[in-house]
Formats: C-alpha cells, sequence, structure tokens
C-alpha cells in the first residue's frame, strides 16, 4: 500500500517546494471557484452555450502570445520576480471581478475583457513557476512532484466548483469572486518567500528571436513536441465544460449546483488518481502511458454524450479526470528532464499555450458544434475524434511510444 500511495517526499525534503504547493492549491480553490461563476454569470445573460463558448476565443489568443513571450521572460529574468508580478495580476482582476458584481453592472463584454486579461497573466506566470520546480527537487522526485502539482490543481478544480455552485445559489456571485480575492492571497505569499532564482545556462535578451529559438528547439526534440500534439487532441477535440450549463439544465433537469458537481467531477477522478499514484514514478515507457491515457480519456468524453443518467456521467467525467492526471504528470516530467535549464522557461510557455489554450480553444469547438447540432451530438463526436487522432499521431511519431525514461535524450 505504501508504494502504491502517493509520493509525499517533495514536500518533505523542500520547505520552498511545499509552500509553493500550499499557496498554489489554496490560489487554485478560488480561481476555480471564479471559472464556473464566469461560465454560470454569461449563461445567464445570454442563455447561449455559444457566448459561453467564446469566453476560450477571447482567452485563446492570450494565452498563446503571453505564453510563449512569457516563457522567454522566464528564462531571463528571475522567475520568482516574474511569478510575483503576474501573480499580482491576476489577484487585481479577481478584484475587479467582484467589483462588477457587486454593482451590477450585468456586462458580458467586461467579463471577456477580465477573461482575456487573466490568461495574459497566467501566461506569464507558469511557465515561471513551472521552471523554478526542477531548482528545487532533485531530479528523480520530479514525477512525485508533478502528481502533487495536478493534485494541488485538481484539489483546487474539486473543492472550487462543488464550493462556487452553492456558494453561488446561496450568497450569488459576488460571494464566490470575493472568495477568490481571499485565497488567491496563499499564492502570492507563497512565491513571496522564494529565494531569487535566476536562470541557468547562457541567457538572451527576451524576444521575437528568443522566442523563435525555443521553436525551432522544440522542433528537434519530437518526443517533448508529442507531449504537445497528444494533449490538444484531447483539450481542442475533446473539452465538454462550455457544455456543462446545458446539460445540467437540458438533459440532468438540474441548476447551478449540477453545473458545479460536472465541473468537479474530472477532478475528483483525479485526485483519486493521484492519492493510488505512488506507481507513477516506476513506468519507463512514460510516452506510450501518455497516448494510451488520453485515449482513455476520449473513450470517456465519448461515453458522457451517450448516457442521459447523471451518476453515470459524473463517473464517465471523473474516469476522464484520472486519465488525465496520469497523462499530465507524464508529460511534464518529459518536459522537465528531456529539456535544460535555459530552455525550460520557453518551453514551459508552450506547455501554457497547450494546456491552457487548448482548454478555451475546446470551449470554442464545443460550443460551436452543440450550436449547430445538439450537446449530446458533440461530445460524442468530440471524444471520438480525439482517439482517432492520437492513434494517427502515434503512427507519425512512432519513437514516443518507445521513449525510455531512463534515457530521456536518447
Amino acid at each position: 500500500m505504501r508504494a502504491l500511495l502517493t509520493d509525499i517526499r517533495p514536500l518533505r525534503e523542500s520547505a520552498d517546494y511545499r509552500r509553493l504547493w500550499f499557496g498554489l492549491t489554496v490560489g487554485q480553490l478560488g480561481q476555480q471557484m471564479t471559472t464556473v461563476a464566469v461560465i454560470i454569470q454569461i449563461y445567464q445573460l445570454t442563455r447561449s452555450s455559444f457566448a459561453v463558448g467564446l469566453v476560450g476565443i477571447f482567452a485563446v489568443g492570450p494565452l498563446v502570445f503571453f505564453g510563449l513571450y512569457g516563457g522567454a521572460i522566464a528564462d531571463t529574468v528571475d522567475r520568482r520576480k516574474v511569478g510575483l508580478v503576474s501573480s499580482a495580476g491576476l489577484w487585481l482582476l479577481s478584484i475587479v471581478l467582484a467589483v462588477q458584481s457587486f454593482i451590477g453592472l450585468a456586462s458580458v463584454p467586461l467579463l471577456y475583457v477580465v477573461v482575456a486579461l487573466q490568461a495574459a497573466c497566467y501566461a506569464v506566470n507558469n511557465p515561471a513557476r513551472s521552471a523554478i520546480i526542477p531548482r528545487l527537487l532533485p531530479a528523480e522526485m520530479l514525477p512525485a512532484a508533478n502528481a502533487l502539482s495536478v493534485a494541488s490543481f485538481n484539489l483546487g478544480f474539486t473543492v472550487g466548483p462543488l464550493l462556487g455552485g452553492v456558494v453561488i445559489s446561496w450568497l450569488g456571485l459576488t460571494a464566490a469572486y470575493t472568495l477568490d480575492c481571499i485565497t488567491y492571497t496563499a499564492a502570492l505569499y507563497a512565491l513571496w518567500r522564494l529565494p531569487p532564482i535566476p536562470p541557468q545556462g547562457e541567457q538572451r535578451r527576451a524576444g521575437l528571436s528568443s522566442v523563435l529559438e525555443g521553436l525551432r528547439y522544440l522542433r528537434t526534440r519530437p518526443n517533448v513536441l508529442m507531449t504537445f500534439l497528444v494533449d490538444l487532441c484531447a483539450m481542442v477535440l475533446a473539452q465538454p465544460r462550455a457544455l456543462f450549463p446545458a446539460l445540467a439544465l437540458s438533459v440532468y433537469g438540474g441548476g447551478t449546483r449540477t453545473v458545479g458537481l460536472l465541473a468537479a467531477s474530472p477532478a475528483i477522478g483525479a485526485l483519486v488518481a493521484v492519492a493510488l499514484s505512488g506507481w507513477v514514478g516506476r513506468i519507463r515507457r512514460q510516452g506510450l502511458a501518455v497516448m494510451v491515457c488520453v485515449i482513455v480519456y476520449g473513450a470517456a468524453v465519448a461515453g458522457l454524450g451517450l448516457t442521459g443518467m447523471l451518476w453515470l456521467g459524473v463517473v464517465l467525467l471523473a474516469l476522464s479526470g484520472a486519465a488525465d492526471m496520469v497523462s499530465s504528470v507524464y508529460r511534464s516530467t518529459i518536459l522537465q528532464v528531456a529539456t535544460p535549464d535555459e530552455m525550460r522557461g520557453r518551453l514551459n510557455g508552450v506547455f501554457v499555450v497547450v494546456v491552457a489554450g487548448g482548454p478555451r480553444l475546446g470551449d470554442f469547438t464545443a460550443g460551436s458544434a452543440a450550436t449547430l447540432t445538439t450537446e449530446r451530438f458533440a461530445i460524442v463526436a468530440g471524444g471520438l475524434t480525439c482517439m482517432l487522432a492520437v492513434i494517427a499521431l502515434g503512427l507519425r511519431y512512432r519513437g514516443f511510444a518507445r521513449y525510455d525514461s531512463v534515457h530521456p535524450l536518447a
């Protein structure tokens, strides 16, 4: 059982990592409440899944630009400072959401603008924070640290939507936004306590040439490239999140609490997988594991579109979250181990573009497909297309299935 349960050695090994992990966990709680609150507020104002899907479009542009440029900054500037400034921006934007709700602006364009600015701050923050972790821990602990990081995110993703649904139905949107303002101070504190963490190796001025250098380097690492491509298959083609308000109302006959439950279900599955993740560091064929997990994810999403029972939908979403959790651990580990420190910021910037931008594109894809057909058909088609796309990529990049974590640069 000890070998099966979560490996918590990284939390014991480094006080800085422990504070960073705790701050991110608490901060994610409020951030995920806000994510649910925004889509509920937009749906209440418009009664349109397409309008909810547009949230993804307004976020994806800043995510792409600032993810790439923010990664270049993280390879040039003290990563602690980059994380602090961008986190302060996220905190201020949470305050804006609370104020607009309190005074009753009811402006969908304002919500889109705030979402875009949040995406920009997140895209700068995440590469710096991700590039910090390999400097706090030895390489052999990175799979366990990545599992804990996924647990942190999904704990917020589980409790946040559930608590958000309850708070919104009981106290309203303003209370949910205000709680986000309070909880995100923990993330700011954790970054404040870190020592200076300047990038190692050759450093260049952040700019277009630096970004292009990182992209050229990525082309020479097909195994790292594949971690991005397979995740795009899942997040762009089979991300049902934007359809949760419509599913809760038209299929399951529920309200805001049902939306919160659907949004939390993938994270519940991910947390169960994290609790039983003691084995992840012993898998050498990590590329093959990523492909299997994304195929399972697509199958679970397709199953969601075929069922009209809430409990089964929750189980399938939990299965998708568990598969995504294992995939995320290995994708992060491959990126960290197979990339030198002077490139980690830029490639983590690409990682942000894929991991954070992909779901936003997925929101737009799902919302558009549901508008043209139905919510359930859009979900089934997305899951099946995801599975086929991963198989096609595996045939194109056959070496990914043979990736060996013991010889990551082979």
